[in-house]
């Protein structure tokens, strides 16, 4: 028998991204379970979410750290809970190219623009000052260059 596909869920906010993902999970839509919820703000909604519904939520804080001992303490998390794939959902850290490379084609981004268009944060801002007439967001694996 086919196991679910176990997903690993790093966010910085809200969490609106996780939510439908976990919606999607409960619905059947998805063949999944999320093993692991990961914020580097303790003050994320997502986090707050991740507890509600019992999942196995973790504050990691990047604040007064160096990105590579934040990273060693995120892949301590995600090696026990040995996801099949990550999913950055709102996560709002640049990930090393150590860590990427960890972590090749199984870490899958939700980008709120048309890449390569409007690369980084803020990508709504940006499409709106260059005065796009269509816009979307696009998932995609990702590699060591932003949203490349």
């Amino acid at each position: 028998m086919k196991r679910a596909m176990r997903l690993a869920v790093l966010l910085s906010g809200r969490g609106s991204n996780f939510g439908a993902i976990r919606e999607a999970v409960i619905d059947g839509r998805l063949d999944a379970e999320i093993v692991a919820v990961v914020s580097n703000r303790p003050d994320a909604q997502g986090i707050d979410r991740a507890r509600e519904w019992g999942l196995p939520a973790h504050v990691i804080e990047h604040r007064g750290r160096t990105r590579r001992d934040h990273e060693h303490d995120v892949l301590a998390v995600l090696r026990a809970a040995r996801p099949d794939y990550i999913v950055l959902a709102g996560y709002m850290r640049l990930l090393s190219a150590e860590f990427v490379a960890e972590w090749r084609n199984r870490i899958v981004n939700i980008h709120p623009s048309l890449l390569p268009s409007f690369p980084g944060v803020d990508a709504q801002a940006q499409a709106v000052a260059y005065g796009v007439k269509v816009s979307g967001c696009t998932v995609h694996f990702v590699d060591e260059q932003l949203d490349g």
